[in-house]
């Protein structure tokens, strides 16, 4: 016979919350149990619920910082269908998700047709980011153009501009989908120089590189920053069949369905 799972007292849980360590009440029965069948020392059991509190801190503030940061919360790495029908670099991903090249302050181009999973990708990175505390920024190209144009409305252009130079990994999602005009290729020449070597941004296209330069409406802006944006940046192409269809809701089979029906209409007593 198993002996009962320990009871966390209303004194403990007391002490707890006090300490601010209330969701430590949660975990420590089971903790208990296992320190009891290990025969673990005091100070490694010690350890255990100490770590199991970082890591609950951790996980906590990452969300945080990723909601601040405007990213998907679906869109984590572990959620990678990594059975998809799409194709890229295996080992240029592996690299980018060790982040090197933000301590590094490269950038990433994430480019294929219509669907493949690019903005998953870049997500899934900032995601990581945001758990290892760098600062992270993600926004869909045309929201960031119409919204630095709407702030010289009031003055606050360079403010606004200012946040996104000053992440450490800055998202550009869906980049020259549409013509810039110049106010457009202005900014982004201006967010590229001013991150070159400081920050690490990384783009996602449906477009080559070498179609950004038509997109812009001055040439010479154009080649000058998807120079500098080039230069030090991975690429990794992503083809296949749409990621999105995975993403799709199925109707539950008939013989599914009828096995909730008749589990729901069971006697419970």
């Amino acid at each position: 016979m198993s002996a009962p799972t320990p009871v966390v007292s209303a004194g403990l849980r007391s002490i707890l919350t006090t300490l601010r360590l209330g969701q430590m009440a949660d975990t420590l029965p089971e903790r208990l149990v296992t320190a009891r069948e290990c025969s673990m020392p005091h100070v490694d059991f010690l350890e255990m619920v100490l770590a199991d509190e970082v890591a609950r801190r951790e996980k906590r503030s990452a969300g945080v910082r990723a909601k601040a940061a405007h990213l998907d919360p679906s869109m984590v790495l572990e959620a990678w269908d990594e059975t998809a029908a799409v194709s890229y670099d295996r080992a240029i991903w592996a690299e980018l998700t060790t982040l090197r090249f933000v301590d590094e302050n490269h950038n990433a181009l994430i480019l294929g047709p219509v669907g493949v999973g690019k903005t998953f990708l870049a997500t899934a990175l900032g995601h990581i980011a945001c758990r290892r505390r760098y600062r992270v920024h993600f926004e869909r190209a045309d929201r960031m153009f119409k919204r630095l144009k709407a702030a010289r409305l009031d003055n606050s252009a360079e403010a606004e501009l200012r946040k996104l130079i000053a992440a450490d990994l800055l998202v550009i999602d869906d980049f020259a989908l549409h013509p810039l005009d110049a106010t457009e290729t202005n900014d982004f020449y201006e967010l590229v120089v001013e991150r070159h070597r400081k920050g690490a941004t990384v783009i996602t296209s449906n477009r080559d590189p070498s179609e950004f330069l038509a997109q812009m409406a001055d040439p010479l802006l154009a080649q000058s920053a998807v120079d500098r944006l080039q230069s030090a940046a991975y690429e990794l192409v992503v083809e296949g069949e749409s990621y999105r269809k995975r993403q799709k809701p199925r109707a539950v089979s008939g013989t599914a369905l009828s096995e909730t029906a008749r589990t729901r209409a069971r006697p419970t007593g």
